[in-house]
């Protein structure tokens, strides 16, 4: 990866405009083709095998007049006035009439329709106009609503002077999500600090253009997507709060890398591709994370919740790709013009005093940490533990038009009718059930009603109706609480302990549904999806953590500090939004229950945050404790320990600090102004934020390594084994740098000190080969003698198949393992021991004219193919040289099989009389002499 990153950042460094068109020109393709098929995005919450939904699909088929959407105009009487006054009920006579003549509308209901109850209240000061329309909000078009609205102010036009008219109900029940002026405030946080952090302007503005593209290219895409599925209005909004904020701060750690190497005086081409090699990888690997999080709320197993996430990984996934392409491309315009102002220099050097680091505060911080690590660890633990109390009372809901700001009509009319009706009419239950085996349908009904209505917390039965064929029944419920109280959740949990009774009782099979219903269902699954996740996510940082780092303690504290920093932050929200803790201050309009997928979101995207945080501070501290140990000759105690976490930690402390402020800037920003679904979101996101950066991963991390000392990087041998190998700090990069100019005369294969161990149990630590040195010239042959184990283990080494455990490898030109990709698809290999048609085999792999073939098993060839098989190389040697435009094209053989019998032979008739002969060291031999201590395993070399 990091090699390959290495490649990408050096060409788009040579070819800025490219890289900078190519992405503005897939924005503009994009983003047209947005404006011309996007169809809008879907509030309509659905949520498959549930009972509410159950629901719905009955009342769609056999209800139809009930199952759609709805919405209500309340009319309030003026002081001293009733809503039967005959100037009200001939205006209200005319709303309806109007409201009837609307597209879409099944049906309306007049509050004085006999048939009718509970549309007008008790002191008649108020009374409720119902709309039902076919179909859920979705397909209510643009054109009705505003016809709506219009006859509300005509209605309002009409009543007298100091009537109340309000249009609400389920339609208007969510809000759309805009952007704001505030939150372009975040942005302008994030240009300062990027400012203050780079010392230039000019530098400043690369990782903000590099996010806006992203940003805009990715929140394109999903409306591409509204075409061909439906996405909440809350997807695009989180799309651009994360979109904006790993954008910026990916870029950042690219360019803070690249700045601080042009300062140390490397060139500025080569320090681009370095930091994007380096750097680059950390960010890929955050980004993944990321990724693999936010496509792990699929878990909940809610549709629109799963497409949230897909959407918003998206959108990280276009942020990871511009920044490793167009932050080196915005590089190669400064050239070398990216160092910034330089911090004054001290006028005069003290004698007795170092000078001082540039990095004061950080060092002396973590040197404070480190020097006290038991009394810092209590100290974290213990805060965030005291913060995270709230969260016990955190409850859950679906937004409704009581969240809304209260110059939102659909509020006042959620607020009128709660004041008039009581709380529970703003969110009517539904009972619905196949009635077709009664006699006597209206008097089924009736009584299911006097059932209903004994039940605690039911105000009253608003209705209780078969439909027209009789077969299918409805009861409407009032509760007596809000939609959004925890005592309607328990109430819908009764009425669905009732349905056993009631089935025996009527032989009636009723579900509970409705908007309130379908809500409850939803933060019911969601609630539930919460441990499943987060055993996913906590589960996910230690394989993944385990494997970058080489170490058991690092995951296991990476991942106990995230739950301290999701704890705190649902703290935190909590807090705001349910006791009313500063809730003025952040224009929280109603405290009460958060959006229901509020904690999942929240968990999924810090974890993936909290990783990046864990990756650029711990990569470092491992790699200064990797060099110490190294100066030391291999040894290391505590004090080597905590040196590499404080030199460490100083190191990348800067860089980390900026991008968590400018993380917090973002997510904060939306919070004053933001929509009543995001704004619970950011909350708790730039909480978590704050609590992870400077509070875990800058406090408790460093201490507690600081306690465990040099057991924090320890693992057991067996398990580094089996752990596949990521680059995530860009090794493969310094190594290829380091050995620019090995070997000193070119070679189709160069290796030094190669060592393969054999592969788990008995033989841990045993060789197969040790130490062994080969020389192979373009167009050369070499045949690898001995064991014919380790003879086909170093012939696969070659090809790129096996990484060898010690030494340097280079195949046509190619570092190995950190080029094993291009070598892989470059080498082709022959295992003629292993197939049914050895010749066929070969044939294969000769095909494509390779510049490089792999042969095992040539001694294992029957006589009788002895002679296609050289025909066969001699033909691929001129296949190459035909096809190939350079005339000194040769092919290069390795072939492993004993060099005293066929494989010699066939070589030589193919025209290898020149093959270079490698015998590998026995490794029952090796084995022996690591038994018995002798020196040889470490002193034996095989060359060629």
């Amino acid at each position: 990866m990091s090699t390959l990153l290495f490649s990408l950042g050096r060409w788009s460094y040579r070819h800025p405009w490219r890289v900078l068109i190519g992405w503005l020109l897939l924005l503009a393709i994009v983003g047209g083709s947005a404006l011309a098929f996007m169809k809008g995005t879907d509030d309509a919450f659905r949520i498959p095998g549930t009972e509410a939904q159950e629901g719905i699909e009955l009342l769609e088929r056999t209800f139809p007049q009930a199952s759609g959407t709805s919405a209500q105009l309340v009319i309030v009487a003026a002081d001293g006035d009733t809503v039967a006054d005959d100037a009200y009920v001939d205006a209200i006579d005319d709303t309806v009439a109007a409201f009837e003549d609307l597209d879409g509308v099944l049906a309306v209901t007049d509050p004085f329709d006999e048939m009718v109850s509970g549309l007008v209240s008790d002191d008649e000061r108020a009374a409720i106009v119902r709309l039902q329309f076919d179909g859920q909000s979705i397909d209510v078009s643009q054109e009705t609503t505003d016809a709506m609205r219009a006859i509300a102010a005509d209605a309002r036009d009409a009543l007298p002077a100091d009537a109340q008219v309000a249009l609400g109900g389920d339609l208007f029940g969510t809000s759309i999500p805009t952007l704001s002026l505030i939150e372009a405030v975040g942005v302008l946080i994030a240009l300062f600090v990027l400012i203050v952090t780079f010392r230039s302007i000019a530098v400043a503005f690369f990782p903000l253009v590099s996010a806006l593209i992203g940003v805009g290219l990715g929140i394109a895409l999903i409306y591409v997507a509204t075409a061909f599925e439906s996405v909440p209005s809350t997807a695009p909004m989180l799309a651009i709060m994360l979109g904006l904020a790993v954008g910026i701060d990916y870029a950042l750690f690219i360019v803070a890398r690249h700045q601080d190497q042009v300062r140390a005086g490397v060139e500025p081409e080569e320090s681009a591709a370095r930091a994007t090699g380096t750097a680059g990888s950390a960010v890929v690997f955050a980004g993944v994370t990321v990724l693999i999080a936010l496509i792990g709320l699929s878990f909940a197993g809610i549709p629109f919740l799963t497409t949230m996430g897909i959407a918003a990984a998206a959108s990280v996934a276009v942020a990871v790709a511009v920044a490793i392409t167009l932050t080196p491309a915005l590089l190669g315009f400064a050239k070398g013009r990216v160092a910034g102002r330089p911090r004054r220099a001290p006028r005069r050097p003290r004698k007795a005093r170092a000078p001082r680091s540039d990095r004061g505060f950080a060092q002396r911080w973590v040197t404070g940490v480190t020097r006290h690590p038991v009394v810092t660890t209590i100290a974290v633990i213990v805060g965030l533990g005291v913060v995270a109390i709230p969260a016990a009372s955190l409850t859950l809901a679906l937004p409704n038009a009581g969240v809304q700001p209260p110059s939102s009509e659909a509020r006042q009319a959620y607020d009128l009718t709660a004041e008039h009706f009581g709380p529970g009419t703003n969110g009517a239950l539904v009972m619905t059930g196949t009635i077709v085996t009664s006699t006597d349908p209206l008097g089924l009904m009736s009584d299911l009603a006097d059932e209903i209505e004994k039940i605690p917390g039911v105000a009253e039965v608003a209705l209780a109706t078969p439909n027209e064929t009789a077969d299918t029944g409805l009861i409407q419920i009032v509760p007596e609480t809000a939609p959004d109280d925890p005592a309607t959740a328990d109430l819908v949990r009764e009425l669905r302990a009732q349905h056993d009774r009631l089935l025996d009782e009527y032989g009636v099979d009723l579900v509970v549904t409705g908007f309130t219903a379908v809500g409850i269902d939803i933060s019911d699954r969601l609630g539930e999806a919460l441990l499943p996740f987060g055993l996913f996510v906590v589960g996910l940082s230690l394989i993944l953590l385990t494997i970058v780092f080489r170490s058991i303690w690092v995951p296991l504290t990476a991942a106990a500090g995230y739950l301290l920093s999701v704890a705190a932050s649902f703290g935190v929200v909590a807090a705001v939004f349910e006791w009313g803790w500063f809730a003025d201050l952040l224009h929280v309009t109603r405290t009460g229950p958060v959006i229901s997928f509020m904690p999942i979101i929240l968990m999924g995207v810090l974890f993936g945050l909290a990783m990046d945080y864990q990756v650029f501070l711990v990569s470092r501290m491992r790699e200064d404790y990797v060099h110490a140990r190294r100066d030391r000759g291999g040894r290391s105690d505590r004090h080597t320990a905590v040196g590499a976490v404080r030199s460490g930690f100083t190191a990348s402390a800067r860089v980390v600090t900026a991008a968590a402020v400018i993380m917090f800037a973002v997510f904060a920003a939306f919070v004053p102004e933001g929509d009543s679904s995001i704004k619970p979101i950011a909350l708790g996101l730039a909480a978590g934020i704050a609590v992870d950066a400077f509070l875990v991963r800058m406090t408790l991390v460093p201490a507690v390594m600081a306690l465990l000392g040099e057991r924090a990087w320890r693992i057991p041998r067996w398990l580094d084994r089996r752990l596949p190998h990521f680059d995530i700090e860009g090794e493969a990069v310094e190594r290829e740098l380091a050995t620019a100019h090995w070997p000193e005369q070119p070679a189709a294969i160069a290796g030094d000190g190669l060592t393969l161990t054999a592969d788990g149990g008995r033989h841990d630590d045993i060789p197969l080969f040790a130490d062994v040195d080969v020389r192979v010239p373009d167009g050369g042959t070499l045949i690898v003698d001995g064991d014919p184990r380790a003879a086909r283990a170093f012939a696969l080494m070659i090809a790129g198949r096996i990484t060898p455990d010690a030494g340097l490898l280079r195949v046509a030109g190619h570092l190995l393992p950190g080029r094993a990709a291009w070598v892989r698809a470059h080498v082709s290999v022959a295992l003629l021991d292993a197939p049914d048609d050895p010749i066929r085999a070969l044939r294969h792999a000769l095909s494509g004219s390779p510049r490089l073939v792999v042969i095992d098993g040539l001694d294992t060839l029957p006589v009788e193919q002895r002679e296609t098989a050289a025909q066969l190389l001699r033909a691929a040697v001129d296949a190459l040289r035909e096809r190939s435009s350079d005339p000194r094209a040769a092919l290069t053989i390795v072939a492993s099989g004993r060099a005293d019998g066929t494989a010699r032979a066939v070589l030589a008739d193919a025209g290898r009389t020149d093959a270079i002969l490698l015998t590998l060291d026995d490794p029952a031999s090796l084995r022996r002499d690591a038994d018995a201590g002798s020196p040889r395993f470490a002193e034996s070399k095989a060359h060629a």
